[in-house]
C-alpha cells in the first residue's frame, strides 16, 4: 500500500482548471493541515517536555532532514539566535548533502545511511542532545539512518512524519506523525507535508524556548537588535516596563545591548 504522502490527488484534473479553480483547490487543501497536526498536539507536548529537560541540562538541538525536510530544520535553527538570543551552536539544522543543497538538490544525497550520523559527529554529539529528524515520507535513509545510529549511542530522538506509523517513527523514542492526506500535486510533499512540518517545528522551537526563559509574558525580550524594526519595537518594551521616555528608552537598550538586559539593568 502506498503512503499516503505518495497517493493520488483528489483531484485528477488539476492541469484543465482555470487558475481561480487551482488557487482555491490549493487553499482547501491547506484548511485540513491544522487540523492534521491538532491530532499530533500530544505527541508534540511530549517531544518537547523531553527536549527541555536535556536542554536544561546543557544539551543541543540537531535537526536532520534532506530536501524540503532537510531545508526546513535549517530554516527553524536559523530564526532561533536572532529571536531568541541564543548561541547559533543551541539548534542546529542539518541537510543531507550539505549546505549547498539548500539552493540545489544533491542527487542521492538522501539515500546515504551512515552519512547522518557523520554529520552529526562532526559537531560531536554526545547523549546530552536530542535529535528530530523530519522526513514527509518517514522512511528516508539519511534520516533513518541517522536516527537508528542515535539511539545505539543513546542519543535521545524525535520526527517530524507525514505517514502513520512510519518506519521512522517505529525507530523513534518521541514520533510526531501528522497525516495530511495526498498531496494536491501527486507526492509533492513541499506543500502540505511540508506545511504541517513547518507549524511542528515553530510549536517545538517556540515551546522550548518559552521554557528556557528566552521569553517575558510574550514578549521577545532576548532578540538581537540586528535592524532598525527590532530596535524600535525594543525601545517600545522598555519604555513600557520603565516609564523612560523613546530617547532614554532607545539609548539604555543600546548600551545593554537586549531589553532584558535594559531591564536589568534600570531596576538595580
Amino acid at each position: 500500500m502506498l503512503n499516503t504522502t505518495e497517493q493520488d490527488s483528489l483531484y485528477p484534473n488539476l492541469s484543465d482548471l482555470a487558475i481561480g479553480d487551482i488557487v482555491r483547490a490549493i487553499n482547501e487543501e491547506d484548511q485540513k493541515v491544522a487540523l492534521a497536526v491538532k491530532e499530533e498536539l500530544g505527541a508534540i507536548s511530549s517531544l518537547v517536555e523531553h527536549l527541555l529537560e536535556k536542554m536544561k541540562a546543557g544539551g543541543r538541538l540537531f535537526y536532520i532532514g534532506a530536501g524540503t525536510s532537510g531545508r526546513l530544520g535549517i530554516v527553524d535553527a536559523s530564526e532561533c539566535p536572532p529571536t531568541y538570543g541564543v548561541s547559533s551552536d543551541l539548534v542546529i539544522g542539518i541537510i543531507a548533502g550539505g549546505d549547498s543543497a539548500i539552493r540545489k538538490a544533491v542527487e542521492f544525497a538522501e539515500d546515504d545511511t551512515d552519512q547522518a550520523f557523520r554529520d552529526l559527529q562532526a559537531f560531536d554529539i554526545n547523549q546530552k542532545d536530542f535529535v528530530i529528524g523530519i522526513s514527509a515520507s518517514g522512511r528516508t535513509p539519511y534520516v533513518l539512518g541517522g536516527l537508528m545510529a542515535c539511539r545505539k549511542a543513546g542519543i535521545s530522538t524525535g520526527c517530524v512524519c507525514c505517514n502513520r506509523d512510519s518506519e521512522i517513527g517505529r525507530n523513534t523514542d518521541f514520533p510526531v506523525e501528522i497525516v495530511v492526506g495526498p498531496e494536491i500535486v501527486t507526492g509533492s510533499t513541499r506543500m502540505k507535508a511540508g506545511t504541517a512540518q513547518k507549524m511542528a517545528l515553530n510549536m517545538i522551537s517556540t515551546s522550548v524556548m518559552i521554557g528556557l526563559g528566552k521569553v517575558e509574558g510574550s514578549k521577545m525580550v532576548n532578540m538581537q537588535l540586528s535592524n532598525h524594526k527590532l530596535v524600535e519595537r525594543g525601545t517600545r518594551m522598555v519604555m513600557e516596563k520603565t516609564g523612560l521616555d523613546y530617547e532614554s528608552a532607545r539609548q539604555l537598550l543600546l548600551d545593554k545591548g537586549s531589553v532584558k538586559n535594559a531591564l536589568a539593568f534600570h531596576q538595580k
